[in-house]
């Protein structure tokens, strides 16, 4: 395993990769990879990083553990690979996007133009055994994205965090910036997405503060 981060991220998580709980968990995910069907590929563990650099991350979103089915996940929370369907909470996602700024509903998941525009889409767990929901939790990736967390927290400059459900928004306490902007709602899955998840608009609120702050909007629409 190869924690080779290639940008600014860099400089500000180095120091994790040698605590010993990141010692620990890279010895747990050297065997899992082994010996089982480990989802996102390894090589993709990193992409939330990989695709945002610190220095332009303007959005957060953040999500649970990867999609534990053959070829969706790779290492972006809600995005699937090129040629799949987008899966149910993507979905939703969709539908208020449709609804809050009129893009069109697109025919598949993958949302690395979000993430080419400074738009975070960080698991708070990075792998996941296939067919298994939750099955790394609690090895020491949630220390390791509490830091990615922690250090967008202590960027000068707007940063909208998009906290959906309940897990999400436990981060909430550590986010104490006052130049950021924390928009919740419940989860966007089928189970949740109608307590107000719709009519939430969480993307024109973010494109509205990053405008104001002289930031700069995300195009939203995927095509």
């Amino acid at each position: 395993m190869a924690e080779i981060l290639i940008n600014d991220w860099k400089e500000a998580l180095e120091r994790e990769f040698e605590k010993p709980y990141y010692k620990d968990l890279r010895q747990f995910l050297i065997q899992e990879y082994k010996t089982k069907q480990v989802f996102p590929p390894m090589h993709d563990i990193f992409n939330a990083l990989h695709y945002t650099p610190l220095s332009k991350v303007k959005v957060m979103i953040l999500g649970q553990d990867p999609y534990h089915d053959v070829n969706q996940a790779h290492g972006l929370c809600f995005s699937v690979l090129p040629g799949q369907q987008p899966p149910p909470s993507l979905q939703n996602i969709y539908k208020e996007l449709q609804e809050d700024l009129g893009c069109p509903v697109p025919n598949h998941g993958y949302l690395k133009k979000w993430a080419d525009q400074g738009v975070l889409l960080l698991n708070t767990v990075l792998t996941v055994r296939a067919h298994q929901a939750n099955s790394h939790q609690n090895k020491g990736w949630e220390q390791f994205t509490d830091a990615v967390i922690e250090t967008v927290n202590r960027q000068q400059r707007p940063v909208v965090y998009l906290l959906w459900g309940k897990p999400a928004q436990s981060k909430k306490p550590m986010l104490t910036n006052p130049s950021h902007l924390i928009l919740q709602a419940p989860h966007p899955s089928p189970l949740s997405a109608y307590r107000g998840f719709f009519g939430s608009r969480p993307f024109s609120r973010a494109n509205d503060f990053l405008e104001k702050n002289g930031a700069g909007s995300i195009d939203w629409c995927i095509e």
